[in-house]
């Protein structure tokens, strides 16, 4: 698999009301920027990014598999990643006394957890942020070439991937789990799968709500008590006769906020359901790869991502099926006059196919718990030492999902090698 890299000089696109910020690769460069933007406070500027960097590193030295000697070699960075364990990103910012619009700037891809600055863990923010500027990469032939590529290497390794299978519940015997039964989706008949070592990438919580949360240890019972992600709204958009690249996309993401604390942009969306003034991600993944169109000629595809609360869209939709069709284009339609105003005029007569989901919608399809977007919410408090991993207490029982690791297209394959490495023996370099 080849993978083409955003632009390392500008990979994401920040705007807000009265300034913009290209985040690029080079922290020096980052540091200048934000400088040029804010003049009166280059101290603080400068000494908060150096802090991040230095927490990356100590948080590199203390994720798994730990490896004393190099503890011992870079102890100033990994105290300085351990200070920050209870600490929300807005913590951090206020410690370094960064003025509300560069913390704005900052933060604008809040989207990449769906959390504001007070309630996202520091570590997740940094680990996210210093990895998107080490080189953000997207697929040359898109998402789905590398499923069909992982699907083809299992089968050529006489592995059987079956669609349509849904696990209903857990074969356990003496605090081991042999098996699943499965249950065909098409046929309705039920099989047993047994084996000496089981993967779960269900949600955690959910797996042990199936097997019952009795079985496990206390720890591990302690570890699955967490609270989910908020979930999303999201619209895929397919326009026509128009190359968004006249008007400013490329290689990169845009982030864009009407607000300037991104804390009350947050709580309008996610606790009032006011999307009259939203914050939002837009992503066009027909620019970040030119050999392979995944649209047909003359269209491009654009994206747009914020945050929504699942028990609102899920009752709405109980209720009342007109209002939540409702709910979703007027939401569109005000990030479509956003876009229009600040971005592309008159996008919409372009526009030539569009589809929306929400918190429901990832429920139904995904089958994500509450709609949830990225396992347990990355906040401090699900992303310290005691944070759920593939232990599980049960024997031959492991998980491996981004509850029991992190979200993400990275992250995945992260938690899922390291599992391998443990089980396996074999070091991947």
């Amino acid at each position: 698999m080849t993978f083409e890299r955003y632009d390392p000089d500008s990979f994401d696109h920040m705007q807000m009301p009265g300034y913009s910020l290209q985040i690029p690769s080079n922290s020096e460069k980052l540091i200048q920027r934000l400088s040029d933007l804010f003049p009166q406070n280059i101290k603080q500027i400068r000494n908060f990014i150096l802090e991040v960097n230095k927490t990356s590193e100590g948080l590199e030295r203390l994720a798994r598999p730990i490896i004393f000697r190099q503890l011992i070699r870079n102890l100033e960075s990994v105290f300085c990643a351990l200070k920050y364990l209870h600490s929300t990103l807005q913590d951090v910012f206020d410690q370094f006394q960064l003025p509300l619009e560069a913390q704005t700037l900052l933060a604008l891809q809040w989207p990449d957890f769906l959390l504001p600055p007070n309630q996202l863990s520091f570590y997740a923010w940094v680990i996210l942020f210093t990895g998107y500027q080490k080189g953000a990469f997207y697929p040359t032939r898109h998402f789905e070439s590398v499923i069909n590529a992982l699907v083809k290497v299992i089968e050529e390794n006489d592995g059987e991937v079956l669609l349509n299978h849904e696990v209903t519940s857990f074969i356990l015997q003496d605090k081991a789990v042999m098996g699943v039964k499965a249950k065909n989706l098409r046929s309705q008949q039920t099989k047993e799968f047994i084996g000496n070592t089981i993967i779960c990438n269900i949600d955690p919580k959910k797996a042990a709500q199936m097997i019952g949360l009795e079985n496990f240890s206390k720890t591990i019972r302690k570890k699955l008590d967490y609270d989910y992600s908020p979930s999303n709204f999201m619209a895929y958009c397919v326009v026509q006769n128009i190359d968004l690249r006249d008007y400013g996309f490329g290689k990169w993401n845009t982030f864009h906020s009407g607000h300037r604390d991104l804390n009350e942009a947050f709580e309008q969306m996610y606790v009032k359901n006011d999307f009259s003034n939203p914050s939002f991600a837009i992503t066009t993944p027909t620019l970040l790869t030119q050999e392979y169109p995944d649209c047909p000629e003359g269209c491009q595809i654009i994206e747009f991502l914020t945050v929504a609360n699942y028990d609102y869209f899920k009752q709405l939709r109980e209720s009342n099926p007109k209002a939540y069709r409702q709910k979703k284009e007027e939401i569109l339609e005000s990030i479509l006059d956003i876009v229009e105003k600040n971005y592309i005029p008159d996008l919409r007569k372009y526009i030539v196919f569009k589809i929306t989901g929400s918190p429901t919608t990832n429920e139904r399809f995904c089958w994500c718990p509450q709609g949830n977007s990225y396992g347990s919410s990355l906040t401090p408090r699900n992303m310290g030492m005691g944070r759920l991993n593939d232990e599980t207490s049960l024997k031959n029982f492991y998980f491996c999902n981004a509850s029991s690791g992190y979200p993400g297209f990275a992250p995945t394959f992260w938690t899922g090698t390291r599992l391998y490495q443990k089980l396996s023996g074999d070091t991947i370099p």
